[in-house]
């Protein structure tokens, strides 16, 4: 199946009994038992539910992954990567431009826990490879990166990481945090990762109703410790928050159409803007990236990020007098969004950290919705002129 024919159709059999097209919603906490032991495969919905079943089924295909392990937030998907696979004493690589929530539980609640995570802000593969050593158990990468819409190569860090991890003779993962380019455009797996971390949050859920994440492993040997702790630690979605991600995800392919072709034209109309002085699209042939991006990527995504002349306070008026576009956290809504990453999400930066990554007090991060692109336009051209 393509894309698309998998969206709608893996983990969406009509239900047996009724023949109902779209399967009912599992609400149930346990299930009866002919004799102990003897059911039907579902004991306790902690454990599994038929409705999150379909919904991982479904998020696995989308990514060309063995298996997929749904989870109560994109955070709670990261937490049970790090915990289902290392260790205290181990240590992780990450690339240094990253979502701060990402930032906060490497530090705030891994670092005390004796797990030791190195950043780097080179996006030279060999700099990865040089940061290893024998206590490294992952390697972590976001691309495109929050805000900043960095892009890493996924093929070339993953072959610079294992060959640096034979010679230790030791087993260091690739992770990609894939929620900002989704599996619509960007397939890490199939780049060289062992697992995608996503916040369905975010683009696959789609609707701005419901949080969520996800773990993809490339093979079930990865899945067998995320599913493990899934099921020791909890912090499983509830059946209906994965209706609304399944449901999500069957437009998926639509929606980053409509997504990416709005941005573009922000893109190039934000460049022509004397108010802003920076802006950062993929998609535009002055990114550094770009070339790589038409290679790792089907498109550029739906976010924009521009910085407003004035600081702060620009900044502030300017999203302030936005009427369409939302004043907001998160993204990938089928509305428009935006976001002052340094007060918003990433609070939790050091000023002098997000200062070096390029998250300035006047950096605002456009998540672009699939309105009508003539109405967005004239949005932030209003709420320019009111700046």
């Amino acid at each position: 199946m393509k894309f698309a024919t998998k969206a709608i159709h893996i983990g969406q059999e009509a239900d047996s009994s009724t023949g109902a097209t779209v399967p009912p919603i599992h609400i149930t906490s346990t299930y009866t038992q002919a004799a102990p032991g003897d059911h039907k495969g579902f004991e306790y919905s902690r454990s599994n539910n038929p409705t999150r079943q379909n919904y991982e089924q479904c998020l696995a295909s989308l990514e060309n992954g063995a298996d997929a392990a749904a989870f109560s937030s994109g955070l709670q998907a990261t937490t049970t990567t790090v915990i289902s696979h290392l260790k205290t004493g181990n240590s992780l690589v990450a690339f240094g431009d990253m979502y701060g929530g990402t930032y906060r539980l490497f530090e705030k609640v891994f670092r005390p826990w004796g797990l030791d995570a190195r950043y780097i802000n080179r996006r030279d593969p060999a700099v990865f490879a040089e940061t290893i050593d024998d206590t490294t158990r992952l390697v972590w990468l976001e691309t495109p990166t929050n805000p900043m819409l960095n892009l890493l190569d996924i093929a070339a860090i993953s072959q610079a990481v294992k060959d640096k991890a034979n010679r230790l003779g030791t087993q260091v993962l690739l992770a990609v945090d894939n929620t900002f380019a989704t599996p619509a455009l960007q397939q890490p797996l199939e780049l060289g990762a062992d697992l995608v971390i996503h916040s369905t949050t975010k683009y696959i859920g789609g609707h701005s109703d419901v949080i969520g994440g996800v773990v993809v492993a490339k093979n079930a040997e990865l899945m067998e410790p995320v599913r493990f702790c899934q099921n020791a630690a909890g912090g499983v979605p509830g059946p209906f928050d994965c209706y609304l991600g399944h449901r999500g995800a069957k437009t998926l392919e639509l929606r980053m159409k409509a997504h990416c072709e709005n941005a573009i034209q922000i893109a190039r109309w934000a460049v022509e803007q004397p108010q802003l002085e920076k802006v950062i699209y993929p998609g535009l042939a002055e990114h550094p990236d770009h070339n790589l991006c038409k290679n790792q990527m089907t498109g550029a995504g739906g976010i924009v990020s521009v910085v407003v002349k004035g600081e702060f306070e620009a900044a502030s008026k300017f999203m302030s007098a936005l009427k369409i576009f939302a004043c907001a956290e998160s993204l990938g809504g089928v509305e428009s969004i935006a976001n002052h990453p340094a007060v918003m999400t990433h609070a939790s930066v050091p000023k002098e950290r997000r200062e070096e990554l390029g998250v300035v007090d006047g950096l605002v991060r456009l998540s672009v919705g699939i309105e009508d692109p003539v109405d967005l336009l004239d949005d932030l051209e209003q709420a320019l002129k009111a700046v």
